[in-house]
């Protein structure tokens, strides 16, 4: 009877009349107030009359003591199974209690002080489970997995066999880092701590690069919500590719050789190349502050160089590139590009050691062409054959590229096999170049596959320890001692900001004109006409003679146009006004503008130009305190905040920079193509 009361939510306990014979007297159970149920006492027992229906009372009323008792203990034991069970499915109930309570009871003859026990029965007695609906399977499924690690053993052996045997790939594709990669020691459990403190003193640097990049590799695959894997490069007419077809720039070889391997994952493979030509006045003085603008701040790796404007002087540089871009989302790794030997610079060496934990590492590409064994030095010598030449055809192991061996056109053909154009790479550099980086990448996806299969082996779920959502965030405080940079400048919780108007940018721009007529413009009513512009490059801008006169006779020529372009907001007039900049949020307070085009059209366009005013916060700064920085075509306007003044004030919550014409400029335009801040 019990059991059915508590299984229907409306049940009405019915009267039960327990009746004794000698003395008639019973005991009901009706509907108590407020939705209980309660037990009606009896009047009070007889000090006399028959024993044995005495007895008979007792007894029936210690059966109901008991009924009580064991219901009680059953409901609480219901209670305990049912929270258990709601950890996993979520069950939520009312539960049934015994309350007991002391009344007071009166009639007209006399009071006597009862005791009532009220049994509060449930409202709900139905139980119902409310599901948790369980997480969504991983969409990088296991044959995901299968299909993927049967690419990657593809492409390894392609190239194991275009390089006469894995001992000769690994020696130029792996070896030719300034420290050589080497996966084979990688391990499930050195990869998956999230605390760098429990390993980075337990391993060999070459071992804590390589962990980086499997767990970069990781935390791409088996994170939902990434479905491309995005590589950028910062840097010169090099990286751009120039003297070549974009499609035979490096970048481009590399999207077409890895991303088969992505694509065995349902995902895709994008390289933003962001190289920019020495015809801006650039170096990598000031493109390394725009890296946020310049590349997406989502990459999962960046590439940078600038081999020809280094002149083994850049450490300082690297280093404040690699602890800014440890403040992007997914905290890249930064590897560099040089076209030259690995000489091993002491301090490039340092570095590279002393930030392994990152991933940070450099190729040089002679030096993989070197580690072959091809005899360079002694055919110069002997046959006065130079591989290295401008315009040189063959490496010493092949004559064309692999995708050059497929094409028809036998002036194609050749052209493909240059190995440098000039200074810049040819085809069959850009080839080894893009072997080398895709190589090691696929090394570490093997090894990222072979730990995600143990982990769903084991019963895991790989996402619980490297979703993108376990990634620890870094704070400045995080990174070691900066070695060579400027701890002002380079220990920072976030990057600088940048608005660059050279092309392409891939990015987010941190200053941004403000618009005349926002309430929030400080100068709102005052005229602001300066104008924006780009130069219009045609088809050919940077092609390369011998590739224009070959492509000018084919369909597909689009696929030389290059990506970069100059550019910058320009006057020229004092009816031109002024151009206010809203800065970004700050952390220093440096603000740096550049010129555009030239090298060193810094001091004249701004520091000397008594045409042009500029203001900070409304303030007009004094020029005496600029200087040249970081290279001539920047100016540096600001160190750091201003600790006084009305130029210290940020009424609008808003730091604001202003450059106004006064009268026309004599000679030249004025042209901002960069704004930085820190």
């Amino acid at each position: 009877q019990s059991e059915k009361s508590m299984a229907n939510n409306h049940h009405e306990y019915e009267e039960v009349h327990l009746t004794d014979d000698d003395d008639a007297e019973d005991i009901e159970l009706v509907s108590g107030g407020g939705g209980g149920r309660q037990r009606r006492a009896a009047p009070p027992l007889s000090s006399s009359g028959g024993g044995g229906g005495s007895t008979t009372k007792w007894i029936v009323i210690l059966f109901l003591i008991v009924l009580v008792g064991v219901y009680k203990l059953g409901m609480e034991e219901g209670k305990a199974e049912v929270q258990h069970e709601g950890f996993d499915g979520g069950i939520n109930d009312n539960y049934s209690e015994v309350d007991v309570k002391q009344t007071q009871h009166e009639d007209d003859d006399n009071k006597d002080v009862q005791e009532e026990q009220i049994i509060k029965h449930p409202e709900t007695t139905t139980t119902t489970t409310t599901t948790v609906p369980p997480k969504p399977p991983m969409k990088f499924t296991m044959d995901h997995l299968t299909t993927m690690r049967t690419e990657c053993n593809n492409l390894i052996n392609t190239l194991n066999n275009y390089y006469y045997g894995e001992d000769k790939a690994i020696a130029m594709l792996m070896n030719s880092h300034i420290a050589p990669w080497d996966f084979n020691e990688v391990e499930l459990d050195h990869v998956e701590s999230t605390d760098e403190s429990t390993f980075v003193n337990q391993y060999p640097p070459r071992k804590l690069r390589a962990i980086k990049l499997v767990n970069t590799m990781l935390r791409a695959l088996v994170s939902d919500s990434q479905r491309t894997f995005l590589m950028g490069g910062i840097g010169s007419s090099v990286m751009a590719g120039h003297d070549n077809c974009h499609y035979d720039a490096y970048e481009s070889q590399m999207e077409r050789l890895f991303s088969p391997i992505w694509q065995a994952a349902d995902m895709e493979f994008t390289f933003q190349n962001a190289g920019e030509g020495g015809g801006c006045g650039d170096s990598f003085e000031n493109q390394v502050w725009c890296v946020k603008q310049n590349i997406s701040p989502d990459v999962d790796v960046v590439h940078y160089e600038w081999t020809y404007f280094e002149h083994g002087g850049a450490y300082d540089w690297h280093e404040s590139l690699l602890r800014w871009i440890q403040m992007l989302p997914k905290q890249p790794p930064l590897h560099i590009f040089n076209t030259g030997r690995n000489i091993k610079n002491d301090r490039d060496v340092q570095l590279t050691d002393y930030y392994a934990r990152y991933g940070f590492n450099a190729f040089y590409m002679r030096t993989g062409f070197e580690n072959g064994g091809y005899d360079y030095e002694k055919e110069k010598t002997e046959k006065e054959i130079d591989r290295f030449a401008w315009g040189h055809v063959g490496d010493g192991y092949h004559n064309t590229t692999r995708y050059g061996e497929l094409e028809e056109d036998d002036l194609r053909k050749t052209s493909l096999g240059v190995v440098m154009r000039n200074w810049h790479p040819g085809p069959m550099g850009f080839q080894l170049t893009s072997d080398s980086f895709t190589y090691v990448y696929t090394h570490a996806i093997l090894k990222a596959l072979d730990i995600i299969e143990k982990e769903v082996n084991d019963g895991k779920d790989p996402r619980e320890k490297w979703d993108a959502s376990t990634r620890p965030i870094f704070m400045k405080g995080d990174l070691p001692e900066p070695m060579y940079c400027d701890p002002m400048y380079c220990v920072v919780d976030e990057p600088p900001g940048c608005l660059n108007y050279e092309l392409p940018t891939f990015g987010q721009w941190g200053p941004r004109v403000e618009d005349p007529d926002d309430d929030l413009n400080p100068y709102l009513g005052e005229v602001q006409k300066w104008n924006v512009w780009h130069k219009d490059n045609d088809l050919w801008y940077m092609v390369g003679k011998q590739d224009t006169s070959l492509f000018k006779k084919r369909d597909d020529a689009e696929m030389c146009r290059h990506l970069d372009a100059c550019g910058g907001i320009s006057a020229s007039k004092a009816e031109d006004g002024m151009v206010v900049f809203r800065l970004p949020k700050m952390e220093v307070g440096l603000v740096v503008v550049c010129g555009c085009c030239g090298k060193d059209v810094g001091q004249n366009m701004f520091m000397d130009n008594e045409n042009l005013e500029i203001s900070f916060n409304t303030v007009p700064l004094n020029k005496t305190t600029f200087d040249v920085w970081p290279n001539k075509k920047c100016v540096r306007l600001l160190k750091k905040f201003p600790t006084s003044g009305r130029e210290s004030e940020t009424p609008t919550g808003h730091h604001y920079l202003a450059l106004k014409l006064l009268e026309n400029q004599v000679g030249a335009d004025i042209r901002i193509s960069h704004v930085f801040t820190i």
